[in-house]
This record gives structure tokens, sequence and C-alpha cells, in this order.
């Protein structure tokens, strides 16, 4: 099993300006960003880069040039709404130099625990586990994995660890003898603090910097340092959940003038009005805080 361990960014998936297809070469700029951002790697197509708009194939060639692109270690989130689909995607993208691979629950209707326990061990008959699988739980988004289901099935052996991206850390057991990785930004400092292997970060797109300078400083054992890196990540954390999910890091990725291309859903005049107070916001708060990132 390779071992998870710090900061992966999770970047938003820019879409074409006409049509709902991935805008590749955008996609590829910011994996060349982030390769020289100092993250430790990159998670593509984690559920806030929206990967539910893309058909299988298409993220299958996505990971596919982007992993061959990336400097850096890549999750790549093979999630679908079928076991079928699931499937198909890792088997197709075995090859392609993945680090690891994340997988949730079978998304959009609700299942059951035992539904969910069974998914799970039908995906590993089937694929093995190599790349390393991560169970993956986002309970904002689909079923949730509890600790008991996610015990019995890292118990097997069989999976890499847990990436957990609920609010509230602390279900699953840091010390058990597996990876567990935080996936909610406002809980990464407790996480980490408590055992955490490292984190998906999505405001690690857009500030790279902060994500790792907080990582390091709580690493070192500064919590002075960490405490004020912490509230700045809460500074921006207040805009970006002031929005609809995904709009926010997106909106923040912009800022930092990353090509994200437009919104899935258009915005109401009320939101598009604040994102332009938000993008000057951005650009006065973020020299302070790189500043402050180099001194840790």
């Amino acid at each position: 099993m390779v071992s998870f361990q710090g900061i992966y960014a999770a970047p938003v998936t820019p879409r074409r300006a006409s049509g709902h297809e991935i805008d590749l070469a955008a996609l590829l700029e910011i994996v060349d960003y982030l390769g020289k951002s100092g993250v430790d790697g990159i998670a593509l197509l984690s559920p806030a880069s929206e990967f539910v708009h893309f058909n299988p194939e298409e993220r299958v060639r996505v990971i596919t040039l982007a992993t061959k692109r990336s400097r850096l270690p890549v999750l790549a989130n093979c999630s679908h709404s079928t076991l079928d689909g699931a499937v198909f995607i890792a088997q197709e993208i075995s090859g392609a130099g993945v680090a690891g691979l994340l997988l949730m629950p079978p998304y959009f209707f609700r299942y059951e625990q035992p539904e969910i326990e069974r998914f799970y061990l039908e995906f590993m008959e089937l694929c093995g586990a190599s790349p390393p699988v991560y169970l993956s739980t986002v309970p904002s988004f689909t079923s949730e994995i509890d600790p008991a289901t996610a015990a019995r099935l890292l118990a097997t052996g069989r999976f890499a660890g847990i990436h957990d991206a609920s609010e509230h850390w602390g279900a699953f057991d840091s010390n058990a003898g597996f990876p567990c990785v935080a996936g909610c930004d406002a809980a990464y400092a407790g996480a980490r603090s408590k055992g955490a292997a490292g984190a998906i970060s999505e405001v690690a797109c857009a500030v790279p910097e902060l994500m790792v300078a907080l990582d390091r400083a709580i690493a070192a054992g500064a919590p002075d340092a960490a405490a004020r890196l912490e509230a700045r990540l809460n500074e921006l954390l207040g805009w970006i959940d002031s929005f609809p999910s995904p709009v926010g890091i997106r909106e923040a990725a912009v800022a930092r003038g990353l090509k994200a291309g437009p919104p899935a859903v258009p915005l109401g005049p009320e939101n598009v009005r604040r994102t332009g107070e938000f993008r000057a916001w951005f650009q006065a708060w973020l020299p302070a805080v790189q500043k402050e990132c180099k001194d840790v």
C-alpha cells in the first residue's frame, strides 16, 4: 500500500465555454501550477470538482492525461452511480500510473449500510487492490459510510485507508493502522492535530501555500503560527461557504488567475454581484497571507 501523507490539492475541473466537456488544456495548466506550489499531491475529479457532470469515458481520458503530465502523485476519483461504472473507470485507469483511487458510495440515491458494504466488497472482487483504494465518505453529497461499516471493510486489509469529508472529525480511529485523510478544510487543523495523515483540500487548489504552511506549522508543533493560519483559512472559508457549492471554490480559483471556465449552473443576480466583491476582497487578502505563509 502507498502511504498517504501531506496535502493533496483537489483542483477545480474547468469546463469549455460551450458544451459540457472538460477543458483539458486549462486543467493541465492547473496541474502544472500545482506541481510547483509545494503540495504533496493532486486529487483529480473530487466531489467539489464536479465530476458528476462528465461521462466515464471523458473522466478516464482526463485522468490518464493529467496523471502523465503531473510531477506529483495523483489520486483519482473513480466513483459512479453504479457499480459497473465505478469498475469501468478503475479498470481503464489501472495502468495510468495513479497513486490511488478514491471511491465514494454510489451517489444520488441514498443506500443503507449493507448495500454500501456489498458495493465495496464486490468492487474489490472485480478490480483488486491495485492501485490502492481509499474509502471516501462525503456525507454532504451522498450516502455516508458508518464507522462500523468502514471498520469491517478496512479490517479486510484490502483498502488503503479512509477519506473523511465530514465536518466533524473523529468518527474514525486515526491510530487503527490505516491512514485517515481529512476532506473538509474547515476541520483540517483539528483533524491533523488528532492524527490525520493529511488532507484532500479544495482550498489548496486556489491557495496551496496556505494549506501547506498550516500543515507545516502543526507538524512542527508551532501552535501560535497554526492558529494564525487557521484564522486566515476561516476568513477565506467564510466567503467560500456563503456561495452555493462549488461556486465559492471556483471563484477563489478564478481570483487566483486559474482558468476555471463557466459555472455549470448560471448564478442569480445577487451572487453575480457578490462574486465581484469576493474577487476584490481576495486580491487584497492574498498578499498578506502569502507573507505569513513564508514566515512559517
